[in-house]
């Protein structure tokens, strides 16, 4: 779990990479309508929960460094106690219990948001805010704004807007040892809930049934909603990249390709495994498995500080254009197919991206225009795959055949640490989990 302190420490550094005389506005997310007067499950905007991790929505954080403060100034609008809105849903933690909880200088109400707004934006010579990310947000921060320009005599207005996504994304794609404490869980989590799936999995059931053996196992873990919608494709749907129906039933001779990862103290895993309904790979199935196999565990021991993500995906694919070439898959020489990028019909997507409080995590893949090297404390995705659908040229026995590999992994010192080991991935090993469920 993430301590009180590190939430502070994160406000601390931030205020710090300001410049003088700024404050940093940082709103919560709000609930939204699935339909006429039912809502989605609540899920807190990842910056304001990497800020606070305050849960409740239409909170506003209110970070400064000006000297009027003192050292530096802290405050949060909050939703005000209400007993009938509290009755229909749910408890509110209130401005005063938010004073203590959160080592706050002053909370309000959201009912005071407008005259905390100007009260926090006028006399700084900088404000810091994520325009164009809510349009709510931004209407009432602008409103705020120009309420100040509107009076140019009394000089309250400030002098420069600046976007606070650079700098807070910046700090939240280096991972502190708390932060890959909790992806970690993560991971173990996610990966005991696929080895439920291809422990059940069998010919005859359907995919969604799948999916609910792995959202079964995260809730009993403590993790009660999946990190992004859960992908089970069996035989060709495996195929599609984004695959989402969940909705067909699972034949004798299937693959069955799983991406799936929980959320866990806000925190993404994402795993993939692709594994046979019946328990055993046919000859073809084992062939291009073992190319994938081989471009993700040569990618997981390079992978270092220094290295670059494009550096990473070009092994992977000078791999499986040996190993498709070997196959017959790609006609002519690995040469000529990676000059005419014709492993792209079967590899066709990155080799994998930044993870954390979002599973398609927050930070800039260049700089300055340059691919930027892996450095410590950075969590990446490793998932190379190869998808050979029925209408390529491939030969017949390995048409339908999709299949992608997939870990998060931590970069250290010296190379990276697997997160999400657990989870067996090796033809045998996978063979031998699936059989101790059919003894």
């Amino acid at each position: 779990m993430i301590s009180a302190q590190e939430f502070i420490a994160r406000q601390d550094r931030l205020l710090a990479q300001c410049k003088p005389n700024s404050v940093c506005i940082v709103p919560a997310a709000s609930m939204v309508t699935r339909s006429r007067d039912t809502e989605y499950t609540f899920r807190q905007d990842s910056d304001f929960w990497y800020l606070t991790g305050f849960e409740e929505p239409n909170a506003w954080l209110i970070l400064s460094n000006h000297p009027r403060y003192g050292e530096s100034y802290r405050a949060m609008v909050v939703q005000e106690k209400d007993k009938s809105a509290e009755i229909w849903h749910g408890k509110r933690l209130g401005a005063e219990a938010a004073l203590a909880r959160f080592s706050l200088d002053e909370a309000f109400e959201l009912q005071e948001l407008e005259e905390a707004l100007l009260a926090s934006i006028q006399g700084q010579d900088n404000v810091y805010f994520s325009l164009g990310h809510n349009k709510s947000h931004d209407r009432l921060f602008t409103e705020a704004l120009n309420t100040l320009r509107d009076a140019p005599k009394e000089s309250l207005a400030p002098r420069a807007v600046h976007d606070l996504q650079p700098m807070l994304h910046e700090m939240r794609l280096f991972k502190s040892a708390c932060e890959v404490a909790v992806m970690k869980a993560a991971g173990e989590i996610s990966a005991r809930a696929h080895k439920r799936a291809m422990q059940f999995a069998a010919p005859g059931c359907y995919e969604y049934q799948l999916e609910a053996e792995i959202h079964h196992e995260f809730a009993m873990e403590g993790a009660r909603s999946p990190a992004y919608s859960t992908i089970v494709g069996s035989g060709e749907n495996a195929c599609i990249l984004h695959y989402t129906q969940n909705n067909a039933q699972v034949n004798d001779g299937d693959l069955i390709l799983i991406d799936a990862g929980a959320e866990y103290q806000g925190y993404a895993a994402d795993i993939t495994r692709t594994f046979p309904a019946n328990g055993k790979f046919t000859h073809a199935q084992r062939e291009i498995y073992s190319v994938v196999l081989k471009a993700q565990k040569s990618v997981l021991d390079m992978l270092a500080p220094g290295v670059t993500l494009s550096e990473a995906m070009l092994h992977s694919v000078e791999i499986i254009t040996q190993g498709l070439v070997d196959l017959g898959v790609l006609e002519g020489s690995v040469a000529e197919n990676l000059e005419n990028e014709t492993w792209r019909e079967f590899y066709m997507h990155g080799l994998g991206h930044f993870l954390g409080l979002d599973v398609h995590d927050v930070g800039n893949y260049k700089i300055d225009g340059e691919d930027r090297p892996l450095k410590p404390g950075m969590v990446i995705t490793v998932e190379p795959g190869v998808y050979i659908g029925h209408d390529s040229d491939a030969p017949e026995k390995y048409k339908g055949i999709g299949i992608r590999i997939e870990d998060d992994v931590v970069i250290t010192a010296t190379g990276v640490d697997i997160l999400t080991a657990d989870v067996p991935k090796d033809i045998d090993a996978i063979e031998a989990l699936m059989a101790e469920s059919k003894a």
